[in-house]
């Protein structure tokens, strides 16, 4: 674990180890899936202030919100997972880069699934409700 200012704080290698060291890989929790284009984006859901750092006040609000959050908080913090760059609305190309990472995941289950662009092309379509070619936090709560 590493140390910013004196506090511990957990980086994306520390993730990385922890996995190696509890005693199940990646494969034992999610068999055959393919995870590791998905570890950055919910790695950003807890560094709220990306400094590349997880720290223990990070950890426990989203802790905290998925436990026991209301639905708009849980989807406010499923968004970030989305908006890649954290500018506040999620671009056709991070959805589209989402659904090509998390299909890594899913592609052995289902291998008749529509192509990813389909899949990227109607959801954006479906959320983006004023058609400016980006879904505010707003238009993503509403669609979901």
């Amino acid at each position: 674990m590493g140390s910013k200012n004196g506090k511990p704080m957990l980086r994306e290698e520390d993730i990385t180890q922890l996995a190696k060291t509890s005693g199940l890989d990646r494969k034992q929790a999610l068999p055959k899936k393919d995870v590791s284009k998905m570890e950055k984006h919910v790695f950003r859901v807890y560094d709220t202030n990306l400094d590349g750092f997880i720290d223990f006040v990070e950890f426990m609000v989203v802790y905290y919100v998925m436990a026991d959050g209301s639905p708009e908080e849980v989807l406010l913090k499923i968004f970030r997972i989305f908006d890649m760059n954290s500018d506040g609305v999620i671009s056709k190309k991070e959805l589209t880069r989402l659904v090509k990472d998390m299909y890594g995941m899913i592609k052995s289950e289902s291998p008749e699934m529509e192509s990813k662009e389909i899949v990227a092309k109607s959801a954006f379509a479906e959320m983006d409700k004023d058609t400016d070619g980006k879904i505010t936090t707003e238009e993503f709560i509403s669609a979901c």
